[in-house]
Parts: structure tokens; sequence; C-alpha cells
């Protein structure tokens, strides 16, 4: 087995701790522990309240479960100019990396719409999960990203501009009501891709307010390997995700922030939570070189795609399968509650097991 790359390597430590921190809190959701945080009999004690965190917001407002495909989407971003930079020090040309961009982007889109056609066993046509968001933003950012900081600021918030005159002066009676659930534009545009809405109000639209996630993740990832010093990279991104913040929250009596539309106010809240991540993961980790535990969240950002599908496909549930007897062997006693916990837990720290074995195989699997 070989030890994770240290920054003397050229690795960003940091970047393999948020990476992995944010697909161990993905699996999670695997494992059912969150539903059982959350279930009536808790209600009002502080369990309960820190369950409600990881959950989505219904409509308007923001948990902190609601952040979670943001970070995803703003780390694909950060590893985008290190990892073209890899290739090309390798000798890879500009149009190898841009047939890699392209397969890569329709392989993500691709397998985010066929999840969507397992469960119901026919085809559908539905584009609201984060591969298949991701095979969008990935595309565009990359489109932009040899083009000047300037521009790529200025293109990203054109993004949200664009999307927020489209949601409020979409001219179709029924859709015209830009915050209100099932009649608005994303649910129109559900409507025109898939033949209906989504029950749960998710627009498929959102690929293009939230490639700014992604254009930003570049522009930290450009930044991070610039030739400032430490602390004026840490400055920036803690300046560039306080005024996320500012803008996000200060802006949302005007527009709503709600996650399952993208509005803007969303996307620039949770932006500046991912860039604010970043610094603190950065000066945590890569400045103060406090790396006790990194390497426990690495192993599972080192295989994000087969955990997420392993897990999404029947994965979860054959090891909760597996686990089911002797955990309620063994802890019973705690109550059909307590059980169901125990076993949850378990079966989050078996998925984390399997991308462990897998690291220590040096089984990578990437497209």
């Amino acid at each position: 087995m070989t030890a994770l790359p240290t920054n003397k390597t050229g690795r960003l430590l940091s970047l393999d701790f948020y990476r992995g921190l944010t697909m161990f809190l993905l699996i999670a959701e695997f494992s059912q522990l969150f539903h059982y945080l959350t279930v009536p009999e808790l209600e009002g004690t502080i369990i309960y309240a820190i369950g409600k965190q990881f959950h989505h917001v219904k409509w308007v407002g923001l948990h902190f479960w609601d952040l979670i495909q943001p970070f995803f989407m703003f780390i694909v971003g950060v590893a985008m100019p290190l990892s073209f930079a890899n290739r090309r020090r390798k000798g890879a040309t500009e149009g190898s990396i841009r047939k890699h961009v392209i397969k890569r982007s329709l392989l993500l889109l691709l397998l985010g719409w066929a999840l969507y056609c397992i469960d119901p066993g026919k085809i559908v046509w539905r584009f609201q999960n984060v591969l298949a968001q991701l095979g969008v933003t990935y595309f565009i950012a990359w489109l932009i990203m040899n083009r000047s900081v300037k521009f790529q600021i200025v293109f990203s918030i054109f993004l949200l501009i664009i999307t927020e005159a489209i949601y409020r002066f979409f001219p179709l009676e029924g859709f015209n009501q830009p915050f209100v659930a099932g009649h608005n534009f994303g649910a129109w545009f559900n409507i025109l891709i898939s033949g209906q809405e989504d029950g749960g109000h998710w627009a498929m639209f959102n690929a293009i307010p939230t490639a700014a996630h992604t254009i930003w993740g570049v522009l930290a990832g450009m930044l991070l390997m610039s030739n400032k010093t430490d602390k004026e990279k840490l400055k920036i991104l803690a300046i560039a995700g306080l005024a996320g913040l500012v803008l996000g929250y200060g802006l949302s009596g005007v527009t709503p922030i709600i996650k399952r539309i993208s509005t803007s106010t969303f996307v620039l809240a949770s932006g500046g939570w991912s860039l604010l991540a970043l610094a603190l993961s950065y000066w945590l980790i890569d400045m103060k070189k406090y790396q006790k535990g990194v390497l426990f969240f690495a192993v599972v950002g080192m295989n994000p795609l087969f955990i997420y599908l392993f897990s999404h496909v029947g994965g979860a549930n054959l090891v909760r399968k597996v686990f089911l007897p002797f955990s309620n062997a063994l802890f019973g006693w705690t109550g059909e509650l307590g059980a169901a916990i125990v076993l949850s837990t378990i079966v989050w720290f078996a998925l984390w097991y399997i991308c462990w074995w897998m690291y220590k195989k040096s089984v990578f699997i990437r497209i």
C-alpha cells in the first residue's frame, strides 16, 4: 500500500480532504442514518435538530445538506486545472484533453440519466441528479477555463442573470410564477424534457445556473496553482466566499434561496460556503499542516464515481441485508430505533471500508 501523497509531490491534501469528506457525507445518505435521526420519536431533541440539517429544505431556505451537491460540483472545478496540468506534464495534447472532456461529460450525463431508468425499469428522461448536472457544468467550465479570470467571473454571473430573467419573465400561463413550486419555468422545462414535472420540484435546468459553482471551482484551483503566497491565496478565497454569502443572503428578500430550482441567491450563498470550506481546509491542512485524519476521508474521494454508483444501484441495501441479522442480535436490546441507528452507522462505515480496501489495492475507477 502506498501512502497518500503530500504537498511535496504537488498534491493538495486540502482538496483530497474536502472531496473525501463531501463523498463520505454523501454515502451516509444511502445508509439511511439521517432518516432515523428525524423520526417523530426524536422530535424536540438536539438529535432531531441536527438530523434536520441533513435533509433538504422543502422549498425556501438552506440546510447544510443543500450544500453537498454544490460542494461536489465546486470541488470538480477545483480539480480541473490541476488535472489538466498533470496530463500536459505527461505529454497530453490539447486535442487529447478535449476528447477526454467531451467523453467524460457525455458519460456523466449518460450515467446520471441511466440511474433514473433503473427503478421504474423503463426509459425515462430525467437529468436532475448530480452526475447528469455535472456532465453539463463540467463541460461549460472547460469551455471558458482558458479565458481571463474576469471573463470567467462575468460569464458565471451572466448565467445567473439569464436564469433569473427567464424565471421572472417566462410568458407561459401557469408557469409564470417564478418562485412557486410547480408553477415556474423549471417545472415547464421538466415537462418539456420528460413529459412530467418532478415530484420534488427539482429542475433539470439547474445545470445552467449551477455551472457557476464549477466555474468558481476552476478559478479557485487556478488560484491555488498560482505563485501567490499561501496567505494571499487564503485571503482571496475568504473574501470571495464572504462576498457570496453577503450577496446570496442579502438578496434573499428579493429572490428567495431555493435549491430545487437553483435560484441566483442559492447559487451565490452555496458558492460562498463552498469557497469558505475550501479556505478553511487549505488553511488547516496545507498551511497549518494539521493532517491527521485526512487519509480517512481522502480514500472515499479517490473513488467517488464508484461508491456513488455502487450505493445508488443497491450496494448499500445489499450491505444492510448482510449486517442486519448480526446487528439485531447484538444491538436489539437498544430498541427498534436504537438498532436501526446502529445498523445504519455500520452500513455507512462498511461503505467507507470498501473505499479503503480499493485504496489499499490501488484500484481507482475513473472516467
